[in-house]
C-alpha cells in the first residue's frame, strides 16, 4: 500500500506557492545548465537562454527571489499567524468606576487610605485588604533579603490551625494526614521531620529557625501564631513585601492598628513607599508622614 499524503484545510494557498518556488528552482538549475550565450559577461551577468528557449516572465521574479532568500508573502503571513498576539487586559465597567474614586498622584494618610480601600472593594466575599511596601535597598546594607515577625493585635481575620510536631503527628503526616497551616516543632523532633522534608518543603510547612517555628517554647510559640503573629519578608530578589493586613469587614480602627503594627515591626527608615489594595480592588498610595 502507497503512502497517504494528509493535506490541512487552509494549506493550499501555501502548497501552490511552494510549487511555484520549486518550479522556479528548477529553471534556475536548468539555466545554468543551458547553453549561455554572449562573450565578454561581466561576474554575475547571464544570459536567460535554456535550450534556445527563454525563463518564463513570471518565474523571473521568484528566482530572483529564490537566489536571495526573500521568504514568500505566504509563507511570512502563514508565520505571524503563528505568533501570539498579546491580548490587552480590558478592565470592567464597576472597575472603572471605583478606580476614578483615587487619585493616582495623591498620598492618602492611612485613615482615608483604609476607608478608600474598603469602599473601592469589588468582591462579593470578604476581601482581603492588602498592604503592599517598597523598601529603601541602602537601608538593607548587604542583605539580599528582610524578614520580620510581627503580631497583628486583631489578627489577619482568618483562622490559623498551628500544630506541634510529635510522634503521633509524625505517623499522621506519613499517613498523609496535614491538617494544619503551620507546624511548630522543637529541636529535638527536626531528625525525624527531617524524613518528611520532601513533603513539608513544597507546602511551606516545614520548621524552620528563621520564622520561629523551631524553638524550645513550642507551646508558646503556637499560642502566639494562633493569635496573629506572623513572619513577613521580601520577595526574593526584590526589596518588596506584600502582606494581608484583615478583611475588608474589619473596623476602620482595627486595619489602621494591624498596618501600624507592621510598620513598627519593619521600622519607618526602612521603608519608601507604601500603598493599600483590597482583592481585585485599586491600589491607594499611603502617606507615611
Amino acid at each position: 500500500m502507497g503512502k497517504i499524503r494528509v493535506a490541512k484545510l487552509g494549506d493550499e494557498s501555501q502548497e501552490k506557492e511552494q510549487k511555484r518556488r520549486a518550479s522556479a528552482r528548477r529553471q534556475t538549475k536548468d539555466s545554468k545548465k543551458g547553453k549561455v550565450e554572449g562573450v565578454g559577461l561581466k561576474g554575475g551577468q547571464r544570459v536567460a537562454m535554456i535550450e534556445g528557449t527563454d525563463i518564463k516572465p513570471e518565474f523571473k521574479k521568484l528566482i530572483e527571489e529564490v537566489e536571495q532568500g526573500v521568504p514568500s508573502d505566504v509563507s511570512s503571513q502563514s508565520s505571524a499567524k503563528k505568533k501570539k498576539q498579546k491580548k490587552v487586559r480590558e478592565r470592567s465597567k464597576r472597575y472603572k468606576e471605583v478606580a476614578g474614586l483615587v487619585d493616582k498622584k495623591k498620598f492618602y494618610s492611612l485613615t482615608d487610605a483604609v476607608a478608600l480601600v474598603k469602599k473601592t472593594s469589588l468582591t462579593r466575599f470578604d476581601g482581603t485588604v492588602e498592604l503592599h511596601v517598597n523598601l529603601n535597598p541602602a537601608s538593607l546594607g548587604d542583605k539580599k533579603d528582610f524578614r520580620v515577625s510581627v503580631s497583628l493585635p486583631h489578627g489577619t481575620g482568618k483562622a490559623v490551625r498551628v500544630a506541634i510536631a510529635d510522634d503521633a503527628l509524625v505517623a499522621a503526616i506519613q499517613a498523609g494526614k496535614m491538617d494544619f497551616d503551620i507546624l511548630v516543632a522543637h529541636p529535638s523532633m527536626m531528625p525525624k521531620l527531617a524524613k518528611l522534608a520532601r513533603v513539608l518543603g513544597p507546602k511551606g510547612l516545614m520548621p524552620n529557625p528563621k520564622n520561629g517555628t523551631v524553638t524550645d517554647t513550642p507551646e508558646k510559640r503556637a499560642k502566639d501564631l494562633a493569635r496573629g503573629q506572623m513572619n513577613i519578608k521580601t520577595e526574593p530578589e526584590n526589596p518588596i513585601i506584600h502582606v494581608g493586613v484583615g478583611k475588608v469587614s474589619f473596623t476602620d480602627t482595627q486595619l489602621v492598628e494591624n498596618i501600624q503594627a507592621v510598620f513598627l515591626a519593619i521600622g519607618k527608615s526602612k521603608i519608601s513607599s507604601a500603598s493599600l489594595a483590597a482583592t481585585m480592588g485599586p491600589g491607594v498610595k499611603v502617606s507615611l508622614s
